[in-house]
């Protein structure tokens, strides 16, 4: 299975950069992330010194305290999330438990929900195309729900059930794809495309 590991070589880097794009809206402080990434404190510290030179972090101090955050004006900001929300929580295990599944044609998280940002009743956090099996998903779903501490707005549909909406300019199918989002299986063009290929 692919990961960030295949061309970020550091292990803490991946580690710090896992959990600050997981909620790239809280600030946490070096001790909070030496624990949650169970690494040594002064190899964080490291990491986030060369984080911060690169612009991808910005950090605040409060205190005593020095907090870091994820920068949202990094030019690879929104590809990095991108790549973390593939990595771990919902996507990674999509990713991980396709085979069990069904057939997955799309699987794509909107951009507010890889943000951590507010979403309003009713938003689809996470929508699924294809002949899924819907009480090994539930189970994934009800662990990422744990793991966040926040539920997940879920839709699944067939692929003819997907095809119809679109064609017919469905408002709730049309207003998942007018947001932002991340593909964690399928590609972009191919979810908007009419002539997508059937699922093999």
């Amino acid at each position: 299975m692919s990961t960030m590991r295949d061309f970020i070589i550091s292990r803490v880097r991946n580690k710090v950069l896992n959990l600050l794009f997981d909620n790239p809206q809280q600030m946490l402080y070096v001790r909070e992330l030496t624990r949650a990434s169970g690494e040594e404190i002064n190899a964080v510290r490291r990491e986030l010194e060369h984080l911060d030179k690169k612009g991808i972090v910005i950090k605040e101090k409060r205190g005593n305290r020095l907090y870091y955050q994820v920068n949202p004006a990094y030019d690879y900001y929104e590809d990095i999330l991108s790549m973390v929300a593939k990595s771990i929580g919902i996507g990674l295990a999509i990713r991980d438990n396709r085979k069990n599944l069904g057939k997955i044609k799309f699987a794509m998280i909107s951009g507010k929900y890889a943000k951590n940002k507010t979403r309003d009743k009713g938003e689809v956090d996470l929508l699924i195309v294809g002949n899924i099996d819907l009480d090994n998903i539930n189970v994934l779903i009800k662990k990422e729900e744990k793991r966040r501490e926040t539920e997940i707005n879920y839709t699944v549909m067939t692929q003819d059930e997907f095809i119809f909406r679109k064609d017919r300019r469905d408002p709730f199918l049309l207003n998942i794809l007018s947001g932002s989002r991340i593909m964690i299986i399928g590609d972009e063009e191919g979810l908007v495309d009419k002539t997508a290929p059937e699922i093999i």
